[in-house]
């Protein structure tokens, strides 16, 4: 039985106060889990977000320096329940495998320092089974990646295959340079990068392909001041950033904007004071969480990369995050060796 504060992170409810005297983070608490409910719509309809929504709380846990909150034996088990044979893992136990969930699952292990355990008790054989189903979903023609038997691809799947098999020191596996090719074909006049060729810009696929060539260590393809602005004219009189021209600021969005400008080295571009005031704003003060933006519902979604991206900001008492990654810093290092 699946230890129902594993679950709960799908509605990690994370607190964060700005003191006038010490602008103290705080926990506020980890909502009640969703075992008991399984008689209520809401556990089925996110049922296809359980192992990405355990990164999610995961993550926020880590960044709050409460890495060990949620048990570490139960958290790994649980993200073996979702592996199948071929190596890839699912959304949840009994769902198909796909690239979004695998990696999601690798980040977790990473994160536990679990990756020993699906050596020992991963279906297959291990962190290679793993690195085969993710090479296997490569078009070998395109570079690109699909993200699962089904033929879907797009570069979301590219930046999570480099992303997992780089933590799993597998890249090898892989023609990277095919991938970094179909990177440089969703580049546009604009300086930003659609999920594939000749589709329009877009921040959050942006940051895929970004943080797919800082892996590779081909940012030198980027045209840093076209894209920088175009990534700073996101920012709105608000202060929070939106995803491409006319839409209205998110929260989730001061991770994928603020991170491509920090891999490129132009955060300062923006204004980092107006987008902490906005991502502060989005909090529930009396339950905790980040929402989407002021006055909506807090969920881990939003939680994640708010923290994640008051951490880039250098807001205090929070763990450094990796841009790259959306990890904790200190966590890829490790598992990078540097």
């Amino acid at each position: 039985m699946i230890d129902r504060r594993l679950r709960c992170c799908l509605q990690l409810i994370v607190f964060v106060s700005l003191s006038l005297h010490n602008k103290l983070l705080e926990i506020c608490a980890i909502a009640e889990g969703l075992d008991s409910k399984t008689d209520e719509i809401d556990y089925w309809l996110t049922e296809h977000l359980r192992l990405n929504g355990v990164y999610w709380g995961l993550n926020a846990l880590h960044l709050l320096r409460r890495p060990d909150a949620l048990p570490r034996q139960e958290t790994i088990d649980f993200i073996l329940s979702c592996q199948h044979e071929s190596g890839g893992f699912g959304a949840a136990p009994g769902h198909d495998a796909h690239m979004l969930s695998t990696v999601s699952a690798v980040q977790v292990l990473t994160m536990v320092d679990g990756l020993d355990d699906l050596e020992a008790q991963g279906k297959g054989k291990g962190k290679a089974q793993v690195g085969k189903f993710m090479a296997g979903l490569q078009n070998r023609e395109t570079g690109s990646f699909f993200g699962d038997e089904w033929g879907e691809e797009d570069t979301r799947f590219l930046y999570g295959a480099l992303n997992a098999l780089s933590l799993l020191r597998l890249l090898h596996l892989v023609d990277v340079n095919k991938a970094v090719e179909f990177i440089a074909g969703c580049a546009n006049f604009d300086g930003g990068f659609g999920a594939k060729p000749g589709a329009e810009s877009h921040s959050a696929q942006i940051f895929t392909c970004l943080g797919a060539l800082s892996i590779a260590n081909r940012l030198d393809l980027v045209d840093k001041e076209k894209l920088g602005r175009w990534l700073s004219e996101r920012q709105l009189p608000g202060g929070g950033l939106n995803g491409r021209p006319e839409k209205t600021e998110d929260v989730c969005y001061s991770w994928w904007v603020l991170s491509s400008l920090a891999m490129i080295d132009r955060t300062h571009w923006i204004d980092r004071d107006g987008l902490t005031k906005f991502i502060m704003s989005t909090q529930d003060l009396k339950n905790g969480g980040f929402s989407d933006s002021r006055g909506n519902m807090t969920d881990v979604f939003h939680t994640c990369f708010g923290l994640a991206g008051l951490s880039l900001l250098g807001y205090p008492d929070l763990e450094p995050v990796d841009p790259r990654y959306c990890m904790p810093k200190k966590i890829t290092e490790k598992a990078l060796g540097q």
